[in-house]
């Protein structure tokens, strides 16, 4: 029988982890700015407690990686604003499906190419093939195609900040007017982080940025058998 220290132990990196996300959640709250994002504020909490306390990735996975696990589940869960919006998906099919398709290849083949030409190794290639999906869609790609996911998870956070700060600079640039362009460009460019950012700016721009992301997420994860064929044949 596990003792009580033991026991503690075992739930301190997910106390932990839970604890620091909904403090930096609160925070972002009051004073909304990309470095107080929980995606943001709290993996650098993490990982500002892991290096004073001398823990390594194994450590914080031991006794963490249920929490991982859920994002199976909570894929599920992706399919509530995909039957919300089914009137707009019934208006807008062609040009979703186009933009999606079209950003979904763009961004992948973009990041082999880059990566190619960085000189990395395969895995890494493959680990950042699916960096533009929100990250339950985006590990299940990854394994699919033989990729890392865990390394996928970390990719898709970076492109996802970037994303929401180059997203910014864009709708200064380019010409958008309605809300559909303007959310597409979050959902597509930046998952989780833009769809944040898009609500920002208005209701519908935040409706179609999750709408676009969720389709690109379920748009990859079923070509990733073909994606994976293709990579292995090449």
């Amino acid at each position: 029988m596990p003792s009580i220290e033991s026991l503690a132990a075992g739930l301190f990196w997910p106390l932990a982890t839970i604890g620091l996300y909904y403090l930096s959640k609160m925070l972002y709250r009051r004073r909304p700015s990309l470095w107080l994002s929980p995606l943001v504020a709290a993996p650098a909490a993490l990982i500002a407690t892991a290096l004073m306390l001398h823990a390594n990735y194994q450590d914080y996975m031991h006794d963490s990686g249920w929490l991982l696990a859920l994002l199976g589940p909570a894929t599920v869960a992706f399919a509530v604003p995909i039957y919300e919006q089914r009137g707009l998906i019934k208006r807008y099919w062609p040009v979703l499906l186009f933009g999606v398709i079209v950003g979904s290849a763009t961004a992948m083949v973009s990041a082999w190419g880059f990566a190619s030409l960085l000189g990395l190794d395969a895995n890494l290639r493959l680990s950042l093939m699916p960096r533009s999906i929100s990250t339950p869609f985006a590990m299940v790609v990854s394994g699919d195609i033989g990729g890392v996911p865990n390394l996928t998870a970390i990719f898709v956070v970076i492109t996802g900040l970037f994303g929401a700060v180059a997203g910014q600079a864009l709708l200064k640039l380019l010409p958008l007017k309605s809300g559909m362009a303007r959310g597409a460009l979050y959902g597509m460019g930046a998952h989780g982080v833009g769809v944040a950012k898009a609500h920002e700016i208005g209701r519908e721009e935040g409706s179609i940025a999750g709408l676009v992301m969720v389709l690109v997420g379920l748009t990859n994860v079923l070509a990733a058998p073909l994606i994976a064929w293709l990579l292995h044949s090449a």
